[in-house]
C-alpha cells in the first residue's frame, strides 16, 4: 500500500485543529475527508478555496456526529469508495461552561453527545472496517483536559476523561487487529474554540448580580478569576498546525505511542501532577489559573 493510497476521515473539521489536520493530511499524501457539521460556514468556504489553489486529495462533505445516521452512512460511502479507511481523527467537540449546580441535564447531555458519543459513534462504525483490512489508527483529540481539570469545566473534562478511559481500553482489545489507538493531548490552542465555547444558562452571567442578593451568583467571583485566566492562556496559544504536525508524525509511526502532549503549558502542568499529591497539585493550579 503507498502512502498515495491511504484515506484519513477527520471530524470537526470546519476550523481549529480539524481545519489544520485535515490540510496537513492531504499536503502530505493522505486522501483526506474533512467533515464537518454545517457546509454553508465560513470554514468551508475557505477550506474549499485552499483546495482549489493547492488540488490537494481533499473532499469537504458534511458529516454530524450527534445523529446515528449520518455517521454510518458517511463512514460506509467513504469505505465503499475507497476500499479502506487508514486513519480517523476524532476532533469535534465544544467546551461547556458552568458550574454543575448550574447546568441543566439538557445541556449535560447535548456535551456528552458531540465530545464523548460522537466519538464514540464513528469509532463503532469504523473499527469493523479497520479490523478486516488488519490496520488503521484512531485518534482522539482529548486535550490536557483530558488529565487534569480547571474550575467551571466540569462537564467538558467529564467527556474528555471519560474519552481518556475509552481509549485506553480499547487499547488492548484492538491491538491484536493491527489497529493503534492514539490521543492527542494539546494545551492552549489558538482556534475558534475558544470564541465557541457555551456558557451554561444558569451561569451568572445571566443573572441580575446588581441586585444585591449575591446568593443568585456564587461562582460570580470564581467565573471573574476564571475568565481572566482564559484571556492570559489566549495570549499564549499554540498554532493549531502545530497539533496537526503532530497528529501526522502519529499516524505516520509504524508503532505510535499512546498519548502525545503538545505545548509548554500541557507539559508543564502534567508534570507537576505527576509529582504532586492531591492536595499539593490543586494548591499548584490554584496559584496558576
Amino acid at each position: 500500500m503507498t502512502q498515495e493510497r491511504e484515506v484519513a476521515v477527520v471530524t470537526g473539521s470546519s476550523s481549529g485543529i480539524g481545519f489544520d489536520t485535515s490540510l496537513t493530511l492531504a499536503r502530505n499524501g493522505f486522501h483526506t475527508y474533512a467533515t464537518m457539521r454545517k457546509l454553508e460556514g465560513e470554514g468551508s468556504k475557505q477550506m474549499a478555496d485552499i483546495l482549489k489553489d493547492e488540488n490537494l486529495p481533499l473532499e469537504i462533505i458534511q458529516l454530524d456526529v450527534d445523529n446515528d445516521k449520518s455517521v454510518t452512512e458517511v463512514i460506509n460511502r467513504i469505505a465503499k469508495e475507497k476500499d479502506r479507511i487508514d486513519v480517523v481523527v476524532n476532533n469535534a467537540g465544544y467546551a461547556l461552561v458552568g458550574a454543575l449546580e448550574q447546568t441543566s441535564m439538557e445541556e449535560i447531555r447535548e456535551q456528552f453527545e458531540t465530545n464523548f458519543f460522537g466519538a464514540v459513534r464513528v469509532m463503532q462504525t469504523i473499527i469493523p472496517i479497520m479490523r478486516e483490512q488488519k490496520s488503521g489508527k484512531i485518534v482522539n483529540i482529548t486535550s490536557m483536559g483530558g488529565r487534569v481539570a480547571i474550575p467551571l469545566d466540569p462537564i467538558y473534562h467529564g467527556t474528555k476523561f471519560a474519552l481518556e478511559g475509552l481509549s485506553e481500553s480499547m487499547r488492548y482489545e484492538l491491538e491484536p487487529f493491527g489497529i493503534n489507538i492514539i490521543l492527542i493531548e494539546p494545551g492552549a490552542v489558538g482556534s475558534n474554540f475558544w470564541k465557541n465555547f457555551k456558557m451554561a444558562a444558569k451561569a451568572s452571567g445571566h443573572y441580575d448580580v446588581d441586585n444585591g442578593n449575591m446568593n443568585n451568583a456564587p461562582y460570580k467571583q470564581l467565573e471573574n478569576k476564571m475568565l481572566e485566566s482564559f484571556k492570559q492562556m489566549e495570549q499564549n496559544t499554540i498554532h493549531p498546525s502545530e497539533v496537526a504536525n503532530v497528529i501526522l508524525q502519529a499516524v505516520k509511526t509504524d508503532n505510535p505511542e499512546l498519548r502525545y502532549v503538545i505545548g509548554n503549558d500541557a507539559s508543564m502542568v502534567l508534570e507537576s501532577r505527576r509529582n504532586l499529591s492531591d492536595n499539593e497539585f490543586q494548591n499548584f493550579m490554584k496559584k496558576t489559573i
